[in-house]
């Protein structure tokens, strides 16, 4: 009996620990971007500058440009890619799911969102900003927006900016995307569109308009990735870093932001941490 219950008790604990190598708490089975030798890599598609899906398929942007150079750094060459719409509204889900591996779409860094995803970065530091029409001399600052009809994106917080932490009385409308959202405020559907400047930027320069030039946020764009992967986000940060290093981050941003009037910070920005 002695020898039965030892050779079960043997059983049981080689049982246990092989649950406990599969579930990778030696950190050797984890799942991570860091080992892949392809990736989906999920974009905005109608957003100028940064992410816009051509007639052809192909995507073509500052986000595109910084998701292939950091993807490049972690061993995935361009051939291994393959982009992929994702709005605001479904990011997480996105992620979690594993519809795509990372993220690299105008994704401000929250605590909110980071109880879902783990974010390596920020890549960039933007600021929130409005745009408004050219004749509407009526809005300088934000605190213009009282009672003026604003654009809500769902899943974006820029709206949020504005009503809930700015406490100014604006009236929230709801639209699918932000390029919507500029067509309704040329349409009169909308007083102004509040969000990040370099998503403005990429709107002002081929619509009518003006931007405020009256930023009042920091934006901390994150590159998304499975909740947990923190090998994946270090050397996602590593990557960032050598962006910055080797000037690349520079030529990027003047290549798609360099005639926008915008203030460019080419700076290796400070990284949230990874946890």
């Amino acid at each position: 009996m002695r020898v039965t219950r030892t050779a079960a008790a043997v059983a049981a604990f080689l049982a246990a620990a092989t649950g406990l190598s599969a579930c990778g708490l030696g950190g050797t089975e984890e799942e991570t971007v860091a080992d892949k030798e392809t990736l989906v890599i999920g974009v905005k598609e109608d957003q100028p500058a940064l992410g816009v899906k051509g007639p052809d398929g192909t995507y073509k942007g500052f986000d595109v440009d910084v998701a292939t150079y950091i993807a490049g750094k972690l061993g995935v060459p361009e051939r291994g890619l393959t982009f992929r719409t994702t709005n605001s509204s479904v990011r997480e889900e996105a992620l979690a799911n594993g519809t795509v591996d990372i993220i690299v779409a105008t994704y401000s860094i929250t605590a909110t969102r980071k109880m879902k995803v783990t974010f390596a970065g920020p890549y960039y530091v933007a600021h929130q900003d409005t745009f408004v029409r050219a004749d509407d001399t009526s809005i300088n600052d934000v605190r213009d927006l009282k009672g003026k009809r604003i654009c809500e994106v769902t899943g974006s917080n820029s709206w949020r900016r504005v009503i809930e932490e700015r406490k100014v009385a604006a009236e929230p409308v709801t639209v699918d995307t932000y390029g919507a959202c500029v067509d309704a405020l040329a349409a009169g559907k909308l007083d102004a569109v509040s969000t990040d400047d370099l998503i403005l930027a990429g709107f002002a320069a081929g619509r009518p308009g003006r931007m405020i030039n009256a930023p009042f946020t920091d934006e901390k764009y994150g590159v998304g990735i499975k909740k947990g992967d923190l090998q994946g986000c270090e050397e996602i940060n590593r990557a960032i870093t050598a962006m910055y290093q080797d000037g690349t981050a520079k030529r990027l941003l003047d290549k798609w932001f360099g005639d926008s009037g915008l203030k460019l910070t080419t700076s290796v920005p400070q990284f949230e941490g990874c946890k």
